[in-house]
């Protein structure tokens, strides 16, 4: 005899790694970020980001990205609770991030900015000799996602983006994916030193980062004063959903798929939005929205094709800077955005068929000599983890493994 369940599904029960809707919502993510960035790129809504003209803490690209963020979160936290070694998960890590986004820098600097040049100069000549920003530089000073060069050979002036703002880049929207992956490594030393098997821990760390980020936007206390780290207050700012979403992984098993709450939070999230408050604590109302939305919707066969959300979101922005050296945005505000979604669309396919799943079919890939030192190494890996591991004040694999044995043995 079954007992009838007193409550909701939890997050844990309701969500389906391989039968859920979060393909589709960071798709539809990756198009709020186009359509906000249209303002300054095009000069759209006043030449400002969607999304300003009703909030004065974020853009709807500024929302997109700590959709980004959370879900990120929730599914890189879940994965690093398994069972793969920190080596493997970093690998993993690298192969979804550089490869694309390589391939995106080289696109841009061998095909968008030499077209960008000859309709300024009419002709091609002088753009590898370029002494400013130089074409030659680009890959390598932005190919570890910090981005140290924007722009190539001096090109943007006559674009709007310049003109409204006094910027050039070629890429304004890869700037986030440095803080993406630190927040890999945090998530991945965190794993190492077994902090995630010790919720205890790993939710008293997601709670400080999403506090100091509401003291960070409250302006109490001298939250950049507290570390050099924090004087960058976007380390908090992305930190916070990334953290939120370590919380919803850590914590599945507690947290409901309510209907009311879902909207409940909805209105939460839209109301500090427009009046005050979306950093603080609004944000997160919209976040548990947007699990309710990947659990609920019936969308689950969305990326059946493919994953291209990520390719949209690192070719748009070059993509969208190229079409206005032609005056692109000149026809009009539909012209401009169909014209753009249509091709980043075959960028995006393109880029996952031809990089980003060839590249992640690596995962599990080690060279050959690695795995022969690997393996001559692990006896002696094995002997000084037994003398530093102590398996009653440890969460660490190797301290469960420890555990295993006593047990059998007694």
């Amino acid at each position: 005899m079954s007992l009838a369940r007193s409550g909701p599904l939890s997050v844990a029960q309701a969500f389906d790694p391989r039968a859920n809707s979060l393909d589709f919502l960071r798709w539809l993510m990756a198009f709020l970020v186009i359509f906000s960035h249209a303002g300054p790129i095009a000069g759209f809504y006043g030449g400002e980001d969607l999304g300003v003209q009703i909030s004065h803490e974020q853009s709807l690209g500024g929302v997109a990205v700590a959709g980004f963020f959370f879900f990120s979160g929730f599914l890189i936290t879940k994965s690093r609770m398994g069972r793969s070694t920190i080596w493997r998960y970093l690998w993993r890590r690298c192969l979804r991030i550089f490869p694309a986004f390589w391939a995106s820098l080289i696109l841009t600097v061998l095909v968008f900015a030499p077209i960008a040049w000859r309709t300024v100069h009419g002709t091609f000549d002088g753009y590898w000799n370029a002494v400013i920003e130089s074409p030659k530089t680009y890959f390598f000073d932005n190919m570890f996602l910090v981005l140290n060069q924007r722009n190539i050979a001096g090109l943007g002036e006559t674009v709007p983006y310049f003109q409204i703002h006094g910027v050039r880049d070629w890429n304004g929207s890869a700037w986030t994916l440095s803080y993406e992956f630190l927040c890999y490594i945090v998530v991945g030393l965190l794993g190492l030193f077994g902090a995630l098997a010790s919720k205890r821990f790993a939710t008293a760390f997601a709670v400080i980062v999403i506090g100091l980020n509401a003291l960070q936007w409250l302006g109490a206390g001298n939250i950049a004063g507290l570390n050099r780290v924090f004087a960058d207050p976007f380390i908090l700012m992305f930190f916070a959903p990334y953290a939120f979403g370590m919380l919803f992984a850590l914590h599945g098993d507690k947290i409901p798929i309510d209907d009311r709450a879902a909207f409940g939070m909805l209105g939460l999230g839209l109301f500090t939005y427009a009046f005050g408050g979306w950093n603080v604590v609004g944000q997160y109302g919209f976040l548990y929205f947007l699990m309710w939305c990947g659990v609920r919707l019936r969308l689950t066969r969305w990326a059946r094709f493919g994953d291209f959300s990520y390719g949209i979101y690192i070719y748009a922005w070059p993509l969208m800077t190229l079409a206005t050296y032609f005056g692109l945005q000149k026809h009009g505000w539909i012209v401009y955005h169909l014209t753009i979604v249509v091709v980043v669309h075959v960028l995006a396919i393109l880029s996952w068929h031809l990089i980003e799943k060839p590249a992640m079919s690596l995962k599990d890939w080690t060279p050959r000599w690695l795995a022969r030192l690997f393996q001559r190494l692990s006896p002696l890996t094995s002997r000084v983890k037994r003398l530093i591991v102590n398996p009653d004040y440890s969460s660490t694999r190797f301290a469960e493994t420890l555990r295993a044995e006593r047990g059998a043995e007694s």
